[in-house]
């Protein structure tokens, strides 16, 4: 009994970055119903000894096909179940009460592959989080196309727009079909007075975040300084 215990016990990989275990089937089932793993999820199955996406692991096949037959059934204009919104990593750690009261501040957006969803140049006017697909921060030299930046799923992009409104400094442009959920401006600022315990961790979320973009931006700026400086 211990032994079939112990090959139906799991881990997942968050969208923060750390691993969740050990869980067992039901559990794990439990979190595929409130979207806390999805098809991309990595899981580890101790039975097998290495990480799967949670879509190819045999057990759990059965829940993703329920919900895509569901989704295939489902009106566009559907709401989503609060729990995806976890796949956006700085929404990961709020609660399900949380999550449901801040969908009523954020735009479902479907975008189709290769619309421009940002333009350079226009004033900025909200946020937008991935919540599936893939965009590109892209801006033009010439007849050339520089990519500045891939935003995945869990990620965002256009932050700076919450607080200045100043003009988009790139085109961001859909790789393939996507969707984006999109805090305006406007939407944040009822965020802010209707709901302050709900902005603060979202603000708070999102500043860690930055922070560890512009880290990582000086760490590679000082790795090219120190290139530059070796070869002169």
């Amino acid at each position: 009994m211990q032994a079939e215990t112990a090959a139906n016990v799991f881990f997942i990989w968050g969208v923060d970055d750390s691993p969740y275990g050990p869980v067992e089937l039901p559990v794990l089932v439990d979190w595929i119903r409130d979207e806390r793993v999805v098809p991309e999820s990595w899981v580890f199955a101790r039975r097998d000894g290495c990480w799967r996406r949670a879509a190819d692991l045999p057990e759990l096949k059965v829940c993703f096909n329920r919900k895509n037959r569901a989704a295939a059934s489902a009106a566009p204009g559907d709401t989503l179940n609060p729990g995806s919104l976890r796949r956006i990593k700085i929404l990961a750690d709020l609660k399900d009460a949380q999550l449901a009261h801040l969908m009523d501040f954020l735009e479902l957006q479907r975008v189709k592959q290769w619309t421009v969803v940002v333009h350079q140049g226009d004033p900025g006017d909200g946020m937008f989080l991935v919540l599936e697909g893939e965009l590109r921060a892209r801006v033009r030299v010439g007849d050339q196309e520089m990519i500045l930046a891939t935003f995945g799923t869990g990620e965002f992009f256009g932050d700076m727009s919450l607080f200045d409104q100043g003009p988009r400094s790139a085109d961001v442009v859909a790789n393939v079909d996507s969707v984006v959920l999109k805090m305006s401006a406007s939407g944040f600022d009822r965020l802010a007075k209707e709901a302050p315990a709900l902005a603060t961790p979202f603000l708070q979320a999102t500043a860690r975040t930055l922070s560890a973009r512009i880290r990582a931006d000086n760490k590679r700026l000082n790795q090219v300084t120190r290139q530059f400086s070796a070869s002169a």
